[in-house]
């Protein structure tokens, strides 16, 4: 701040810095730190009304010199008069002056309030979760570690396997830890209570990693065997009332009965704050099976350590593990085409989120110096209107300073109303635009209007102030004399290059929002027209967690449980069907694995990458996905014919290519040889992902394995059809509580609302840049409203005159309109430029149209001028009503 402060200094005139330049510099530096010494709040407060104070001092000394020699007789005030007394006796006069004209007054301190105030909203939530560190020790040390692999199969980046965990753990010498996590739903029961919550099982060494430690109790140790627990400060604060008894007690935790050791601070979240407690889970090289993949890594890095050096030792530790740990011979060909891939934690954690949040600041930001532009432009008419009075006042001895000083009284003290304003204005909305918020942005729960949002928000309101009011005050500070010897208080003619050139601004920043918005816009209806391979109306879904019964044992007493749960939901009324399914599209991921033919199972190392769920036979139809050929699963599949299976139509041209029918052959997971299944049904793909992935590959295998232990479905997700989607859970409750009491009901969802959800970042992102785009619209078309009504309302009487000599009133129409489009026009070839290259920000953001679509340029470009022309013409109706007769009498 010092150093901006110092910078200052250079806008002062040379003769003026060669005299004081030594003393000012020696002044700041110790004024600065001595607020500094005072706390971060009042170094700031001091640095900006400070750099305010040296902006108009250097104005002023630009134009009317105090530090040249003046005549000893004279009382002359013109400078700035810095002090505080004359300060103060000019913004009472300023406020004296703005309640004499409460229409002013009330419509520059609503518009910049408003834009204040989405600034001040929007920063907070850019503090919180882009500025703020992460609260780690030494944070920016710490990455995250993934794979690639090009050439192969696998997609651009995956996780790792265990035994790049060990490797890297034990053999790197610029990590100084290692560890991995992962996140996934689970039961916890206390007591009475039972719940499906998210958990984590990282290894017992993500505290280390991370440098954090308990508030209570201790971390999981590799002793502990995956049994002990650290809960979060939420979980603590919810569950267990803050109790620090809660240490050492032992409760139903993830499928086992397991001890609570530790309790993590409030400021604690990893990978996210949704988790509300970690498993210690013990890592050992004995249990390692290569090319496992899908393991995130964390990592710290030693002190000065580059991106590019660490990304060289990793590859040479990753080409050492076939001969470490084995593996086969694809394995071995896998890790030859490996590299690693490097980000910072914060990158990986916030990245997805930032390009958004980024825009929607600069989007409000636009909005500000629109607003700002309109209330100038008010002052300027202002002003205008005062030009007697100034001229009076400059005849009595007013020097230009002591003018300009008077003027942006009266904008700080309409920028200080507004801030007031814009903090109330931001601190009621900030929780409606939390709540419209997408999921998954870190410390989203945080947000608040802090301090430093305060701070920021008094810092928007200075320069808002300077904005609005110091170009204003130095064009009417040049004040002509003559004026005195004309009878009225204003101008009556000639043109306003200030206030076109204020409006043209306004237009191009306007259609630079509008373009944004507009793509969003054909973006996010392209991906609403996308065919997910499902249905997305009249269909409810939900997971139930049947843990703990006696008679669930394996495979097919689960099986049973569901088929039987799901006849119950079936005898509801409105109910058409109900299916099962393992994994939700849009809202959970799917395993992936090879799969062989009997033609390819002799190839120890082939074999189709592909998705694989459970599901049963009523899912398909229940969803809408559409059977190709075949037959979906019957309730024999899940019986007394176990081994047959349904896969997707991409699935089914990667394990027999060259358009072999699937229907009947045989496949298997490559890694276990005696589990073969029979295709009975081929079925179309779908998005498991998102609406922006290509359909993934999948295959369907029953409730039931081959052998009774071979896997159980323990809690699948059901499908219901029904018109009543939004009261239906309340009579599925009554029934899991009948048959299955205590069991959790989780995870309850339309498909309607995982479709919204999956476009929520987009859908946020364009309904606010929509907002903000219609806010600039509207104030840019008042601007110019406001500017052509004025100019029409001085030009009176040489409008009257012209009609007095025969002008006709379409041609006074024509002359106001085309004055306000050449004034649009221009702002609209600016807006043009800069959108061209703006719009590159939301590429991220963008599916199914270019950052530089032809056809939202045009189109906005000329809704703009539509716009324009709408708001030229509402004053040139009016300027061609004009009576000739009166406008000459007066």
């Amino acid at each position: 701040m010092t150093r901006f402060l110092l910078a200052l200094l250079r806008l002062f005139p040379r003769e003026f810095r060669r005299q004081f330049g030594a003393d000012m510099r020696e002044q700041i530096v110790a004024d600065h730190d001595r607020a500094r010494a005072r706390g971060f709040f009042h170094g700031v407060a001091f640095g900006l009304g400070t750099a305010v104070d040296l902006v108009r001092s250097a104005a002023v000394e630009r134009m009317d010199p105090t530090w040249v020699e003046r005549d000893t007789d004279t009382n002359h005030t013109g400078g700035m008069g810095m002090t505080t007394s004359v300060w103060m006796r000019d913004l009472r006069h300023a406020v004296r002056a703005l309640m004499r004209v409460p229409g002013f007054t009330a419509a520059a301190v609503g518009t910049l309030a408003l834009a204040i105030g989405a600034n001040a909203g929007i920063f907070s939530v850019v503090d919180t979760v882009l500025l703020e560190p992460l609260p780690y020790a030494h944070a920016d040390r710490l990455v995250r570690i993934a794979a690639s692999a090009p050439g192969s199969d696998l997609p651009d980046e995956f996780g790792v396997s265990a035994e790049f965990y060990h490797q890297y753990r034990e053999e790197s010498r610029l990590l100084e830890d290692v560890a991995t996590y992962n996140t996934f739903t689970n039961t916890l029961r206390v007591d009475d209570r039972t719940e499906r919550v998210w958990m984590s099982s990282p290894s017992v060494s993500l505290f280390a990693t991370l440098g954090a430690d308990p508030i209570l109790g201790r971390l999981p140790t590799d002793e502990d065997d995956g049994r002990a627990v650290v809960i979060s400060h939420a979980l603590w604060s919810a569950w267990f009332d803050r109790d620090p008894g809660v240490l050492g007690a032992s409760h139903y935790i993830g499928g086992q009965d397991r001890t609570i050791v530790g309790v993590m601070g409030p400021d604690f979240w990893f990978p996210d704050d949704r988790i509300m407690l970690w498993i210690g889970n013990p890592m050992r090289t004995d249990n390692v099976r290569p090319g496992r993949f899908g393991l995130a890594l964390i990592a710290r890095v030693a002190p000065d350590t580059d991106r590019e050096s660490l990304v060289r030792e990793l590859t040479v530790l990753a080409s050492r593990l076939p001969e470490r740990f084995g593996g086969s011979a694809d394995y071995a060909r896998l890790i030859e085409q490996h590299r690693p891939v490097v980000r910072s934690l914060e990158d990986d954690l916030i990245g997805p989120v930032a390009s958004s949040l980024w825009v929607l600041l600069g989007a409000v930001g636009v909005v500000l110096l629109i607003a700002c532009g309109n209330v100038a432009n008010l002052f300027v008419v202002r002003a205008e209107h005062r030009q007697r009075d100034l001229a009076v006042r400059r005849a009595l001895g007013a020097g230009r300073g002591e003018l300009v000083r008077a003027m942006l009284a009266e904008a700080l003290v309409v920028s200080a109303a507004a801030g007031l304003l814009a903090i109330l204005i931001a601190r009621l909305a900030l929780p409606l635009f939390l709540t419209a918020a997408p999921e998954g942005l870190p410390g989203l729960d945080r947000v608040e209007l802090t301090p430093s949002a305060v701070a920021f928000t008094v810092g928007v309101s200075v320069l808002a102030a300077l904005l609005c009011g110091l170009l204003p005050a130095l064009g009417a500070s040049r004040v002509d004399l003559a004026r005195l010897r004309d009878g009225t208080r204003g101008s009556t003619s000639g043109r306003h290059p200030i206030r076109d050139l204020l409006v043209a601004g306004q237009t191009a920043l306007a259609l630079v929002l509008l373009i944004g918005s507009g793509l969003l816009i054909r973006s996010f209806t392209a991906l609403r027209t996308v065919d997910p391979g499902y249905d997305l109306e009249n269909l409810y879904t939900f997971q139930i967690a049947p843990e703990g019964r006696d008679d669930l044992v394996d495979g097919p007493s689960y099986a049973r449980f569901h088929l039987g749960f799901k006849e119950r939901i079936a005898a509801l009324p409105g109910v058409e069907s109900v299916g099962i399914i393992e994994n939700i599209p849009l809202n959970e991921g799917v395993n992936t694995t090879r799969f062989v033919t009997e033609r390819t199972a002799a190839d120890e190392d082939g074999g189709a990458l592909l998705g694989q769920t459970f599901a049963d036979g009523d899912n398909f139809a229940t969803m809408g996905i559409s059977v190709l050929r075949g037959r979906p699963f019957r309730a024999a599949d899940h019986t007394s014919e176990p081994g047959n299976a349904v896969v997707s139509q991409e699935a089914a041209s990667l394990l027999w290519p060259g358009g072999e029918d699937p229907l009947g052959r045989r496949f298997r997971l490559r890694d276990q040889e005696a589990m073969w299944f029979t295709v009975v049904g081929v079925v179309e793909d779908v998005l498991q992902y998102g609406f922006r992935d290509t359909p993934q590959p999948l295959v369907y295998l029953p409730m039931v394995g081959p052998t009774p232990e071979a896997w159980a479905l323990s809690s699948p997700a059901y499908v219901v059809r029904t018109e009543r989607t939004g009261e239906i859970g309340a009579e599925i409750r009554a029934i899991v509580n009948e048959i299955a009491p205590g069991a959790p009901m989780y995870r309850m969802y339309t498909m309607e609302g995982l479709a919204a959800d999956s476009m929520r970042q987009l859908s946020f992102t364009m309904l606010t840049l929509g907002v903000a785009s219609a806010l600039a619209l509207i104030l840019g078309a008042v601007g110019l409203f406001a500017v052509l009504s004025y100019t029409v309302a001085q030009r009176t009487r040489e409008i009257g005159v012209r009609m007095a000599l025969g002008a006709q009133a379409t041609q006074v129409r024509r002359m106001v309109v085309r004055q306000g489009t050449r004034v649009v026009a221009a702002g609209v070839i600016v807006g043009l430029a800069v959108a061209l290259v703006a719009s590159r920000a939301l590429a991220r953001l963008l599916y199914g149209v270019g950052a530089l679509d032809v056809g939202t340029f045009v189109g906005m470009s000329a809704m703009m001028m539509a716009v324009g022309l709408f708001a030229s013409w509402l004053p040139a109706r009016k300027a061609s009503g004009v009576d000739p007769i009166e406008s000459l009498r007066t």
